[in-house]
């Protein structure tokens, strides 16, 4: 499933400074649907190059961290029930900053 994912607010630091990543990811269950829970194993896996604990808190991202699927919250689509359909724009910001 080809999705484009995008970090910002900070979180690109985790993917060696790199914002905009297009991907193929394949769903490894049997009905071939992806949702955002699967998609989060795969990023901590194959995406973030260094301190994943700053992304995710167990199974799901940390809190502060903003996530959109299409320009919409993720909170209003089911989270990590979130299902995903090809050529979708997943994006990650984090909410806290230093100042």
């Amino acid at each position: 499933m080809q999705l484009t994912l995008e970090f910002g607010g900070g979180l690109e630091l985790l993917c060696d400074s790199v914002k905009i990543h297009d991907v193929n990811v394949i769903p490894n269950n049997e009905v071939d649907k992806l949702t955002m829970k699967d998609l989060l194993v795969w990023v901590r896996t194959n995406v973030i190059k260094e301190r994943p604990e700053m992304f995710m808190k167990e199974d799901s991202v940390r809190p502060g961290v903003l996530v959109l699927v299409n320009d919409c919250d993720w909170e209003l689509s089911g989270q990590l029930d979130t299902p995903l359909e090809e050529k979708d724009v997943v994006v990650f910001i984090s909410t806290l900053h230093g100042g």
